[in-house]
């Protein structure tokens, strides 16, 4: 009995990491075409994160009856308003986390995207940095000064 607690405790840990690894996605869609993100078609020109939160949220909804749906439906309608609101953000990862707990067919679907994507980078705030790979100096600040050098002292 204990081991059945445990693996719903590591099912749901993965199922929250899963959520809040969406939700930026999802985020970016949302802030690029507000609430026609749910039925606007392929825009070939549209940056990776906006397409994948695109698929995501099209996956998210497939398949749902619409009291199913409506919760995510709604959120992404508020976050579309107010794109800067942390507590609707949060909202939303709330219903993703909602849906990804009841179906691990779509946990499973979610995280094989998020996988081919590659890991997320995002920076939030004033003078913030986000970089997949920094091999220098990163450094923001007022004033900051900086000096790199070559190994030997140049």
């Amino acid at each position: 009995m204990v081991v059945v607690s445990d693996v719903r405790r590591v099912t749901a840990v993965s199922v929250v990491e899963l959520a809040n690894e969406a939700t930026p996605y999802v985020t970016a869609a949302i802030g690029a075409y507000g609430t026609a993100v749910l039925t606007k078609a392929k825009d070939e020109a549209a940056d990776a994160s906006v397409t994948l939160g695109r698929r995501i949220l099209r996956r998210l909804l497939r398949d749902r009856k619409p009291a199913a749906a409506a919760p995510l439906e709604s959120a992404v309608a508020e976050l579309a308003d107010d794109t800067d609101n942390a507590d609707v953000r949060e909202i939303l990862t709330i219903r993703i986390k909602q849906l990804l707990a009841a179906d691990d067919a779509l946990a499973a679907d979610v995280r094989e995207m998020l996988a081919e994507a590659g890991g997320i980078v995002t920076a939030s705030g004033d003078r913030s940095i986000a970089a997949q790979d920094i091999s220098g100096i990163a450094q923001t600040g007022d004033h900051a000064r900086a000096e790199q050098r070559n190994v030997d002292g140049h």
